[in-house]
C-alpha cells in the first residue's frame, strides 16, 4: 500500500510543480515588494523538519527524517529504508512603509524528496523544491509640479510574477560509521515577466511600458561533508559542512519598450539577450554552510549553522532585467550572511503507551540579511520558530508542523517592513524495502 502512494504522490507533486513554474497568470506564487529585482525571493530550502528547527541541518544525522540541506546526510538512514518527504507552504504577511498598510495570504507547494539506498554505505536522494519566486505590484504618483503641469497626472504601476525551482539529485557514502560525504548536481530553470507602465490621466498621451521577460536555466552542484564523533555511550558531537558552487545563468531575457494607446499598442523597441552569449553574463553566487551539532541519547539535539554567500560581482545589479534600472528604488548586490539555531526534544521515542512522549517537539531561531541592498541600506530578516513531528502508522512515519514568525526590512528610510507568520506542513513516508520474505 505505501508503495502505491509514493508512486502516486511522485507523479502529483512532479506535476503540480511543473503547473506552477509555467504559470503566467492567477495568484502570486510569492509576493515581496522587494522580489523586483534579481531572481526575486530566494526560498528557504528544507523540509518542515529543517524549517521547525530555524532552518538548520548541515550538521544533522538524524534516519528518521530526510534532510536534503546536506547531500551527505542522506547516508543517516536504515540500510533497507525508502524514504519520502513533501510539504505544503502558507504565508500570512503584513506590509507597512510609513503609514500605509497592507496585507497578504499565499499557499504553495513545497519541497518534494525521496531517497533510498544503492549498495551498503552507499545512498541517494532526488527530489525537486522551489528556488526563488517574485510577485509584486503597486503604484507611485509623480510628484514633480513641474512635469505634471506638462504633461498632466502620471500613476507608474510595476507588476511582476514568476518563479523559478530546483531539480536536484545527491549521492552520499559512509566511512567508518563517523564520515560522510556527498555530492549533488543541481539544474535550476523558471520564468519571470516584469512590467513597468507610465500612465496618463491626459488621453493625449499614450501609455508608455517597459516589460521584461526573463527565462533562465542553470546547472550547479553541491558538495557535503558530515563527521559524528561520540562523546561516552550516550552522547554525540557533529560537524557538518557544505559548498554550492556559483553558476552562469543561461536562457533569454527579452525587452519591450511599447506606446499603448486606445487603438493599437506599437512596439517602439525590442530586444533579445542571450544571457551569456550576447552579454557578460549574470551567475548564481556560491555558498559556504558550516554546521555544529549535539545529540544526547537520541532525546535531545541540537544545531548551530553559519551560512555565507557573496553576490558582488553577480551581475545582477548592472543587468538589464535583473538591475530594474527605470524602477523608482535602487537596487545594488550585497554578501549574504546568516545564522540558525534549532533544538528538538523527545520524551521517550520508543514509549508504547503513551503517543504523545513519542511526538518530537521542536524550536529555533534564526538572522540574516538579503542578497541585496536597497538604496545602501541592507534587509535584514530574523524569526523564530515551533514545530513538531506528530507520529503516524509504524516505522518513522509522520507529520511534521512548522510555524515560522519573524520580520523582514524596517520602515526607516521609507522602507517597506514584512512582518509574517509562515506555515510548513510537510509527510514523512518511510518503509522497508528489499526484504527477503521467509514461508515455514
Amino acid at each position: 500500500m505505501l508503495k502505491r502512494i509514493f508512486s502516486s504522490v511522485i507523479i502529483l507533486t512532479a506535476l503540480l510543480a511543473s503547473l506552477n513554474a509555467s504559470a503566467q497568470s492567477g495568484e502570486y506564487l510569492s509576493y515581496a515588494p522587494y522580489s523586483i529585482y534579481g531572481l526575486g525571493d530566494l526560498y528557504p530550502q528544507g523540509s518542515a523538519y529543517n524549517r521547525s528547527m530555524g532552518g538548520v541541518g548541515i550538521a544533522s544525522r538524524n534516519l528518521r527524517y530526510l534532510n536534503s540541506l546536506n547531500p551527505a546526510a542522506v547516508t543517516a538512514r536504515d540500510s533497507l529504508s525508502f524514504m519520502l518527504d513533501f510539504s505544503l507552504l502558507n504565508s500570512n504577511t503584513m506590509y507597512r512603509q510609513g503609514d500605509m498598510k497592507s496585507a497578504r495570504n499565499l499557499s504553495n507547494m513545497g519541497s518534494m524528496t525521496l531517497s533510498f539506498p544503492i549498495w551498503r554505505s552507499l545512498a541517494m536522494m532526488m527530489g525537486i523544491s522551489p528556488f526563488s519566486a517574485g510577485g509584486y505590484g503597486y503604484s507611485v504618483p509623480e510628484t514633480d509640479p513641474a512635469v505634471i503641469a506638462n504633461t498632466g497626472n502620471i500613476t507608474y504601476y510595476d507588476y511582476g510574477q514568476g518563479a523559478f525551482y530546483k531539480i536536484y539529485s545527491g549521492i552520499g557514502y559512509s566511512f567508518w560509521k563517523k564520515l560522510s560525504i556527498g555530492a549533488e548536481a543541481d539544474y535550476v530553470f523558471g520564468n519571470y515577466g516584469k512590467y513597468f507602465t507610465e500612465q496618463f490621466s491626459n488621453t493625449g498621451y499614450n501609455t508608455v511600458q517597459d516589460s521584461y521577460s526573463l527565462n533562465l536555466h542553470a546547472f550547479t552542484g553541491k558538495f557535503g561533508l558530515q563527521y559524528e564523533q561520540k562523546l561516552g555511550t550516550k552522547t554525540k558531537i557533529g560537524f557538518g559542512a557544505t559548498y554550492s558552487m556559483g553558476a552562469d545563468l543561461k536562457g533569454t531575457m527579452s525587452y519591450k519598450h511599447s506606446s499603448v494607446g486606445s487603438a493599437e499598442t506599437v512596439v517602439v523597441s525590442s530586444k533579445t539577450d542571450t544571457l551569456g552569449v550576447n552579454t557578460s553574463g549574470v551567475k548564481l553566487a556560491s555558498e559556504l554552510g558550516l554546521g555544529l551539532s549535539l545529540n544526547i541519547e537520541d532525546r535531545i539535539r541540537a544545531e548551530v549553522d553559519v551560512v555565507m554567500s557573496d553576490w558582488n560581482g553577480t551581475g545582477f545589479g548592472t543587468a538589464d532585467g535583473f538591475a530594474i534600472t527605470n524602477s523608482k528604488t535602487p537596487f545594488s548586490e550585497n554578501s549574504r550572511l546568516c545564522v540558525r539555531t534549532g533544538l528538538e526534544f523527545t520524551p521517550d521515542r520508543y514509549n508504547v503507551r503513551y503517543w504523545h512522549k513519542r511526538v518530537s517537539y521542536r524550536a529555533g531561531a534564526y538572522y540574516g540579511n538579503e542578497y541585496y541592498k536597497v538604496g545602501g541600506n541592507e534587509i535584514n530578516n530574523f524569526g523564530i520558530t515551533l514545530g513538531a513531528t506528530l507520529p503516524v502508522f509504524r516505522w518513522y512515519n509522520g507529520v511534521s508542523i512548522a510555524v515560522d514568525m519573524g520580520q523582514r526590512g524596517t520602515t526607516d528610510a521609507n522602507l517597506i517592513r514584512e512582518r509574517y507568520i509562515k506555515f510548513c506542513v510537510g509527510l514523512n513516508l518511510h518503509d522497508i524495502w528489499f526484504q527477503k520474505r521467509r514461508f515455514e
